[in-house]
């Protein structure tokens, strides 16, 4: 049976097995983290940007339009300070707004879901992806207070479904298991009971893993704490009377049901009436998504020193602009690691060539040129890098994949990973062309071997 060129090299291969599968995984590494690295930004930076949907700016009280992004859209905290309603009202007069969306956070279902108050507007004009409009998997929107509709990963993570009751939680814990501490001020709003209503399709964004109720629900329910606290602070206040007062205000018919609590719309007060952030858009032409006067509303809004306003794309760029530095440090690791794994193909080739001299010299004497030598050994140290290159795509996938998996669970950003094909030729050649050069050294050591010296009997 004739001796092929690829029979030569697999024999090769195999029979430095431990050497073959170490430094085909080096490459697999560098391949893979180059790969990741791209698949993630470009997922990542379209997933952030699902989040923010169709609005223009969100104004807010928070620190800095990053933060208040961060906070208002991604559900990153609580933001801490909160904007009057009596300011709400003298804002929406300000612009031609297409909606001006109130919203506001603090609570949460059992500490760990976050629970976003709004207006119906919410879900008839906010669109949390660009032309796409809110979809419901199971029952309808929120047409009254104490409901609650459910985003769709918040409800594959608690398990909720249409018609039950819960009891949402004051404040948003920041451990892992969700658990609510006295310590960290969340108490559970245990007087009042909400109602799913709905069940909200995937949107792919952020807004998934919350919960949605409505404005009025979440100001009753802080005043009714609000004067269980004045109550409480009264110099008549004792244990007898805080008992009193709480069978007042939270009692049980004759059927053993609970009614709500005995406090009303007409209850509340200006300090009661706050919110958090406010999603804005203004009117546009047909057909277009950004209006002239923008960055004139920008400008004004601006000047106001009570209030943070944020254009939610421009942030996530900047965003973006951070996280790249930390990419570069990321293609340098990988580039490194390439250079390491082509280092480590060379030495494995060198050091073996030491005990093929024998093999390279009876091929010579069956015919085979210094030429074909020379490429034999090119070839191998190509496959290397091929082999390397091929494992490191497949795990890439599964990198890219277990990350975007982390991601939804933890951030509730939906991430679909794919590779870019160009950028993956060039990574993919890049590495298969470095082993190949990794192979030169050993390369012209094959074409040089001494044919009559090295055929001397052994001992």
């Amino acid at each position: 049976m004739a001796l092929t060129d690829w029979t030569i090299i697999r024999r090769s291969l195999t029979s430095r097995l431990f050497s073959t599968v170490t430094t085909s995984i080096t490459v697999a590494v560098a391949v893979g983290l180059l790969l990741v690295l791209l698949m993630m930004r470009e997922s990542g930076r379209r997933a952030f940007s699902r989040g923010s949907g169709d609005m223009h700016l969100l104004v807010s009280a928070d620190a800095s339009p990053l933060v208040s992004v961060l906070n208002g859209i991604f559900y990153a905290n609580a933001p801490r300070r909160p904007i009057t309603w009596g300011k709400y009202e003298q804002l929406a007069g300000s612009a031609p707004w297409d909606y001006f969306v109130p919203t506001q956070m603090g609570d949460s279902y059992q500490g760990s879901v976050p629970v976003l108050a709004t207006t119906p507007e919410f879900f008839t004009k906010f669109k949390p992806n660009p032309g796409e409009p809110w979809r419901l998997a199971q029952g309808r929107f929120i047409e009254k207070s104490f409901e609650v509709v459910v985003g769709a990963e918040a409800a594959r993570q608690t398990g909720l479904v249409v018609g039950e009751k819960i009891h949402l939680t004051h404040g948003v814990s920041q451990s892992k298991e969700g658990e609510a501490t006295e310590a960290a001020g969340m108490h559970e709003h245990g007087e009042f009971v909400y109602m799913i209503v709905g069940v909200l399709e995937p949107t792919g964004g952020s807004h998934d893993r919350a919960m949605f109720t409505n404005l009025e629900s979440t100001w009753l329910i802080h005043a009714f704490d609000r004067i269980e606290r004045e109550a409480h602070a009264g110099e008549h206040a004792d244990e007898h009377a805080h008992e009193d007062d709480h069978d007042h205000a939270s009692h049980e018919n004759e059927d053993g049901h609970s009614h709500e609590p005995a406090i009303t719309p007409e209850d509340l007060t200006d300090e009661d009436r706050k919110i958090t952030g406010v999603y804005a858009r203004l009117i546009t032409r047909e057909g277009s998504d950004t209006p002239a006067n923008l960055p004139q509303v920008f400008d004004q809004l601006r000047r106001d020193p009570t209030i943070t306003v944020a254009a939610p794309r421009q942030e996530i760029d900047k965003l973006f602009t951070i996280v790249s530095n930390i990419d570069r440090i990321f293609v340098a690791m990988g580039i490194v690691v390439m250079v390491s794994s082509g280092i480590g193909i060379m030495l494995a080739l060198y050091n073996s060539m030491e005990n093929r001299r024998r093999q390279i010299a009876v091929l010579r004497v069956l015919g085979c040129s210094r030429g074909r030598v020379f490429g034999l050994v090119m070839t191998e140290s190509a496959v290397l890098g091929m082999v390397g290159a091929a494992l490191g795509v497949a795990a890439s996938l599964a990198g890219a994949g277990a990350a975007a998996a982390a991601l939804k669970q933890r951030v509730g950003l939906d991430i679909d990973p794919t590779l870019p094909l160009e950028a993956t030729l060039i990574v993919v050649a890049g590495a298969v062309v470095l082993a190949a050069a990794a192979g030169v050294i050993p390369a012209v050591m094959a074409y040089r071997t001494a044919v009559a010296k090295n055929l001397k009997p052994l001992g």
